[in-house]
Formats: C-alpha cells, structure tokens, sequence
C-alpha cells in the first residue's frame, strides 16, 4: 500500500470517520466520562484511578485535550468529534516507541478486545516487529477469564466465548496471560500493544504499554496524561470496514521505520 503523507492520511481519518465526526454519540460519550467519575470499575479499564477523577468537568478537560472532543459542558447530544490531528500526534508518539522496540529486539505482546476492528492493526504490526528482530511473545496455553477462553490469532491475545472473538473492555485476559507467564517463570513482555482493559492492565502493572482508544473510553487517555500508558491514540475503534484502518497501519509502521 502506498505511504500516505500526514496531510492525506487526515483526510482518509475524516473520510473514513475514524476521526472527526465520529459514530459515537455525545451523550454515549458524556455517559462514559459519568460513569467514570463515579467510580464504575468498568470504565477503568483495569487501571487505579483512585478518588483523583471524581469531577465528570475534570474528565472531559483531558478528553478535549487528548482526543479532541467538543470541550463545552452545555453540548449534551448530538455529534461528537475525535482530532484527526490528535490521531496522526499519537501514531507519531507510538511509531517511536515501536522503533525503540524494534531497536532493542525487544520482547512485545499483542492483544485486543476489538478484533472486528483493530485485530489486523495489530497483526501487520507484529508482523514488522517479528521482521525487525523482536520477539512476538507467545501467550501460555489454556488460559480463561470472563467464562471464556484467552488464545492468540495472528500473534493477537483475544477473547473467545462461543466460537465467537470477543468484544470486551475487561482487563481480566490480560491478567490471565501476565500471571499465566510468571506462573512459567517466564518474563514479561517489554512492551504491551493493545487497546481496552487488556492495555489498562498492563500498564497497571507497571509494564510498558501503548494503546487505542475510542471516544467513549476515557480511562486509556487519563492514564497517558498521569504517566501510566506512554501513548494512547485517539480513534474510532470499530468503523464499518476493518480495511479502512490499512492507511493509519502503513503511516505508522513507516513512521516507526519498519517498512
């Protein structure tokens, strides 16, 4: 696939509706940042957020900032919008801590609780990183979390239930592999590449851990500005065709030089 410039690939982002007006309603969004605040685990996405994010205000304030949603209080309905520019910011902050991978033949661990959209992002940059010398770390077999089974597709942690790839925001499969490890005394990854609770556990765990995120998922961005997750790139995660995505994927594994 052709290498689109900065400029062009913000116009696919826009076109695509993987940034600026984006599926996600306001209200979903405002939901999200509530819920947040109010202490609901399942918006933590298996990080600690403590009693630090209690004002639902102090909750958009970051998401205005860091994924570039309308950052007026009295819009209450209606479209919302991810910064394309934002997007491109933190595919360029992500592109560089994969080059350090790649340059340190490090140890990297894939997973997604959005395989309907975000599994082949993660396939083909795993795919640069095995072909830069890195390790790909290989999950222990016959985990389960969450009444399903924890496996690996395409170098990819996922969820199954059902013969079904999971949808999940839940952080308990990455527990699962990150004990899964230690329990065979082996290391742990020195880079987690994720999205949902599987990026919010690990960076709670104090690994390196880099991520996607949506609109509505606030604690992945509040966990980059308090220094927990290094990066995490505001984007729709689930848009109506998965190939839309290759541009973003081709922009930044050049950006991380491994094309």
């Amino acid at each position: 696939m052709p290498i689109p410039s900065r400029a062009a690939l913000v116009d696919h982002l826009v076109r695509t509706r993987i940034a600026g007006n984006v599926a996600t309603p306001r209200d979903n969004n405002l939901s999200h940042y509530r819920k947040l605040a109010n202490g609901d685990r399942h918006y933590w996405l298996g990080l600690e957020l403590g009693d630090r994010w209690t004002d639902e205000q102090d909750v958009l304030a970051v998401m205005a900032e860091r994924c570039g949603v309308s950052d007026d209080p009295g819009h209450r309905a209606g479209q919302d919008t991810i910064d394309p520019e934002l997007t491109v910011d933190g595919l360029e902050r992500l592109a560089a801590r994969l080059r350090k991978a790649a340059a340190g033949k490090q140890r990297v661990l894939f997973a997604t609780g959005h395989p309907g959209g975000l599994l082949d992002v993660h396939r083909q940059t795993a795919d640069a990183l095995r072909a830069a010398g890195c390790e790909i770390v290989r999950i222990p077999g016959g985990l389960t979390a969450d009444e399903g089974m924890v496996f690996q597709f395409a170098d990819v942690a996922m969820l199954e239930r059902a013969a079904t790839l999971w949808h999940t925001h839940s952080p308990e499969p990455m527990r699962a592999i990150l004990d899964g490890l230690e329990r065979e005394g082996r290391p742990q990854p020195d880079l987690v590449v994720a999205d949902h609770g599987w990026a919010g556990c690990a960076g709670q765990r104090g690994l390196d851990s880099v991520g996607y995120a949506d609109c509505n998922d606030p604690a992945l961005f509040i966990a980059e500005a308090e220094g927990t997750l290094e990066v995490t790139v505001p984007l729709d995660d689930h848009v109506t065709d998965p190939r839309f995505y290759d541009p973003m994927t081709a922009y930044l594994l050049n950006e991380a030089g491994l094309l």
